[in-house]
C-alpha cells in the first residue's frame, strides 16, 4: 500500500445498531475498492473485519474492526464498530479516531437504540455524519418507513440523495437524485454501477427528491439562496458544492441506500467519501496537555511527531498489537518515541495499514492517517506516543464501569497459576472489563458490562490460552449489624495443672451510622485490666466480628465500650482477655438485636419511552426505588436504587423485556436492612452450607 499524504485521507466509522448490516457494507466497500478479491459474507464467517473467533462464531461485532483500502486516490480508513450496549465502550473509544460517521439504518427496522447513541457520540464531537439505509433487498424492507424513522429523530437536514431502484428482493439499484441517473448492478469492468436514464416509473419520486434536496442545500448558504430564488432551481455542480460545505458544517446528512450481500451502491459511498468526507487536515486541531498546559496540535507533518493508541489487541503468536493514529508529524519505520504514560521509550519497527488482521507494511504514515505496530514494549491503550523534544499526552478516554460481575473460579491448580497472566492480556485489549478479589467473599471477579461480555472473555482464555475456568454468579457481600444496645461480661477461665487462663472485660456495644464500620473506646479507670491487655480485647472483638453472629457475614457499624474489668497477675495474658472479649461479643449479640445488611446499587437504565412503564413495574417487583426520570428524544432514563441480590440476572431479563433495545449501569452505593422474610433465608442457607462444611470436615 502505498503512502498518502493528510488531504487524501479519510478516516470512517461505520456505526449503528446491532445487525443492522455494517460489516455486510464494510465487506462491500473492501470488494468494490480491491481490497478483498471476492465479497465476503457475516453468514459464511469469512468478512475482513469480523475475524475474532468469537465474532464469527456468535455472526456479530464484537471489538472494532479496521480496513484501509484505497479509491480514487484517497486512502479510507474503515472503522467497523460493535452495535450492541455490552460492547459500545469499544466503540466509543476506538471512534476517537474517526473524523466523519455512517450511521448504518436497517430498511427492515429503522432507527434503534444503538442508532441514537451513536448519533449523539457524532453531535458530541462535531463530527460530519451520512445515514446509509441498508437491507433493502430483505422481505418487509421499505426506504420510505426508515426514511420516516430518520426524519422523526434526526429532523429535516437528514435529506436523501438516493432513492431506492426495486424494492425487496427485486432491490436493484440506486437513483442519484444529485445527478438525476439510474444505477444498476452487478458492478461493470470498472467496478462501477451501469449508469442509465431514470425509468419511467421512478421518474415523479427522483424529481420530487431532487426538489426537496436543492432546497434544503439552497437554505444553507446565501449565495445558493440567491440563486435558486433566481432561477427556481441549482445547477448539479453547485449542489454538490454546497452539500459538501454543509455535511461538513454538520448542517446536511445525506441519506444513501445499500445492499453488502449484493454490493449494490458501494461505488457512490465510496465516491462520497472522498468527494464530501472531510480529511484529518479539515478537523478542528487536537487538544493535548504539554507541561500541564492545553494546547492544540495541528494535523500536519510539519508539527512534532505525536501518535494516540486507540485500540490494543492480544495475539498469542503475534504478541500486542498497538492501533494508533498519527496526531501530528510524520512517522517512519523505526522511529523512536517518548511513551509518558509509561514512562518509558518505545521503537516502532515496522508500522503497518491494517487490512482486517492483515497488517500491510509501509514504509511511512502522514498526520491522520491510522497505523499499527506489533509488539511495544509497555504501551497500552490510552497511551500517547511523542516526540521526545516536544512530549504531550492525550487526554484520556473515560470507560464507565462495568455494569455486572461473576466469580471465576480455574478448574484445576494448573489452570489457577496461569489464569492471572492470561486475564491481564485479556484486560489489556478491553478496557471495560475488570479483574479482582473481593475481600469479603475471597473470590475472584471478572466484571464486564454484560453476561455476554463477561463469557466472551472467558471463551478467549480457553481458546487463545488454555485456561480452562467456570463462571458462576459472584456471592452476595452481605454484612450485619445490631440495631439495639447491650452491657455484657466476657469471662474466661481455665484451669490447668501450671499457669491458668483467666480474663475478665465488662462492654458497652451500641449501634452506628452507615458506613461507620467499628469504633473501640477504652474508658478503663483505675487499672482494672492493665493497658497491655487493652489491645487484645480490642483484638478479640474484631476477630469475633469478622466471623458475624447471623449468618457468617462480617459485624460492621458499631461501637464498643470497654469500661471495666478484672486479672490475675499469674494466669491473665493477652490470649486470655482475647478470648475473654469474644464472650463478651457473643453475649453482647444476645441482647444487641443483630440485622443483616445487604448492598444497595445505583441502577440507570436506557431504554425507548414504549418500555418505561413494564421497566418500572419489574424493578418495582425487585424491591426497587425509582428515583427519578428523563426523557431525550425517544430514550427514557430511569434511575432507580435496588439491592443486589436482586440484580443479578438483570442483563438477560432487561435484554428478553426490551428486544435488546435497552442498556444499564450498575453501581454500589450503600447497605442497608434485608428485610425479615429474605433474612431468614439467607440465614438458614448460610447455616444449612455450614453443617454441610463440618460434615465434609468430619468426614
Amino acid at each position: 500500500m502505498k503512502t498518502y499524504e493528510t488531504k487524501d485521507i479519510r478516516n470512517v466509522g461505520i456505526v449503528g445498531h446491532g445487525h443492522c448490516g455494517k460489516t455486510s457494507a464494510v465487506a462491500g466497500l473492501t470488494f468494490t475498492s480491491g481490497a478483498s478479491s471476492r465479497l465476503t459474507r457475516v453468514d459464511e464467517g469469512n468478512t475482513i473485519t469480523d475475524h475474532d473467533e468469537e465474532e464469527i462464531n456468535r455472526k456479530l461485532t464484537i471489538s472494532t474492526g479496521i480496513a484501509a483500502i484505497e479509491w480514487n486516490k484517497t486512502k479510507i480508513n474503515l472503522l467497523d464498530t460493535p452495535g450492541f450496549n455490552m460492547f459500545i465502550n469499544d466503540a466509543k473509544a476506538t471512534l476517537i479516531a474517526a473524523d466523519a460517521l455512517v450511521i448504518v439504518v436497517d430498511a427492515t427496522a429503522g432507527i434503534e437504540a444503538i442508532t441514537e447513541k451513536m448519533w449523539e457520540y457524532g453531535e458530541q464531537r462535531a463530527l460530519p455524519r451520512a445515514i446509509l439505509v441498508t437491507k433493502l433487498d430483505r422481505d418487509r424492507a421499505s426506504f420510505d418507513r426508515a426514511l420516516e424513522s430518520i426524519h422523526a429523530r434526526f429532523g429535516r437536514s437528514a435529506i436523501p440523495i438516493h432513492l431506492p431502484l426495486g424494492a425487496e428482493r427485486d432491490f436493484k439499484g440506486i437513483i442519484d437524485v444529485i445527478r438525476m441517473k439510474a444505477y444498476t448492478y452487478p458492478l461493470d469492468g470498472n467496478g462501477r454501477g451501469v449508469e442509465s436514464e431514470i425509468p419511467a416509473e421512478y421518474a415523479e419520486a427522483a424529481k420530487h427528491a431532487h426538489e426537496e434536496l436543492v432546497e434544503v442545500v439552497a437554505e444553507g448558504e446565501d449565495d445558493l439562496m440567491e440563486e435558486f430564488f433566481e432561477k427556481g432551481t441549482l445547477p448539479e455542480e453547485h449542489i454538490i458544492r454546497g452539500l459538501d460545505e454543509e455535511m461538513r458544517e454538520t448542517r446536511v446528512f445525506p441519506v444513501l441506500c445499500m445492499s453488502g450481500i449484493h454490493n449494490i451502491g458501494t461505488d457512490r459511498l465510496l465516491d462520497l467519501f472522498v468527494e464530501a468526507f472531510p480529511s484529518p487536515c479539515d478537523r478542528p486541531a487536537t487538544k493535548l496537555t504539554l507541561n500541564g498546559k492545553e494546547i492544540e496540535r495541528k494535523p500536519t507533518d510539519s508539527e512534532p511527531a505525536a501518535a494516540y493508541v486507540f485500540k490494543t489487541t492480544a495475539d498469542p503468536f503475534a504478541g500486542r498489537i498497538s492501533y494508533f493514529k498519527v496526531i501530528s508529524g510524520c512517522l517512519r519505520n523505526d522511529v523512536n518515541l517518548q511513551n509518558l504514560n509509561r514512562g518509558s521509550a518505545e521503537r516502532l519497527a515496522h508500522i503497518s495499514a491494517p487490512v482486517g488482521k492483515t497488517l500491510v507494511p509501509v514504509n511511512e504514515l502522514h498526520a491522520g492517517d491510522i497505523g499499527a505496530v506489533a509488539k511495544l514494549r509497555d504501551t497500552l491503550t490510552g497511551d500517547t506516543l511523542t516526540d521526545k523534544s516536544s512530549p504531550v499526552v492525550f487526554p484520556a478516554v473515560t470507560v464507565p464501569e462495568p455494569s455486572i460481575a461473576f466469580a471465576v473460579e480455574a478448574k484445576s491448580r494448573n489452570d489457577e497459576d496461569r489464569m492471572g497472566n492470561a486475564l491481564h492480556k485479556i484486560l489489556e485489549e478491553d478496557l471495560s472489563l475488570r479483574f479482582f478479589r473481593d475481600p469479603q467473599t475471597k473470590e475472584f471477579l471478572v466484571a464486564g458490562a454484560g453476561q455476554q461480555h463477561v463469557e466472551i472473555a472467558v471463551s478467549r482464555l480457553k481458546k487463545r490460552y488454555g485456561v480452562d475456568v467456570t463462571l458462576k454468579a459472584p456471592k452476595i457481600p452481605y454484612r450485619e449489624t445490631i440495631r439495639g444496645t447491650a452491657d455484657v461480661q466476657g469471662r474466661h477461665k481455665k484451669q490447668t495443672g501450671g499457669h491458668g487462663q483467666f480474663g475478665d472485660c465488662w462492654i458497652r456495644m451500641e449501634p452506628l451510622p452507615r458506613g461507620a464500620r467499628f469504633e473501640f473506646v477504652n474508658d478503663i479507670f483505675g487499672g482494672s485490666i492493665p493497658k497491655n491487655y487493652i489491645p487484645a480485647v480490642e483484638k478479640g472483638i474484631l476477630e469475633a466480628a469478622e466471623r458475624g453472629f447471623l449468618a457468617g457475614y462480617p459485624m460492621v457499624d458499631f461501637k464498643v465500650v470497654l469500661y471495666d474489668g478484672s486479672y490475675h497477675d499469674v494466669d491473665s495474658s493477652e490470649l486470655s482477655f482475647k478470648l475473654a472479649a469474644r464472650k463478651a461479643f457473643r453475649n453482647a449479640m444476645q441482647t444487641a438485636k443483630p440485622a443483616l445488611l445487604e448492598p444497595v446499587m445505583n441502577v440507570e437504565i436506557q431504554a425507548p419511552v414504549e418500555f418505561a412503564g413494564d421497566l418500572m413495574g419489574d424493578l418495582n417487583g425487585r424491591r426497587g426505588r425509582i428515583s427519578g426520570m428523563d426523557t431525550q428524544g425517544g430514550t427514557q432514563i430511569i434511575r432507580a436504587q435496588a439491592p443486589m441480590a436482586e440484580m443479578l440476572n438483570y442483563q438477560n431479563d432487561l435484554t428478553s423485556m426490551t428486544q435488546g433495545r435497552a442498556s444499564f449501569t450498575m453501581e454500589f452505593d450503600h447497605y442497608d436492612f434485608v428485610p425479615q422474610p429474605q433474612a431468614e433465608k439467607i440465614i438458614a442457607a448460610s447455616k444449612a452450607a455450614r453443617t454441610g462444611e463440618e460434615e465434609v470436615e468430619d468426614e
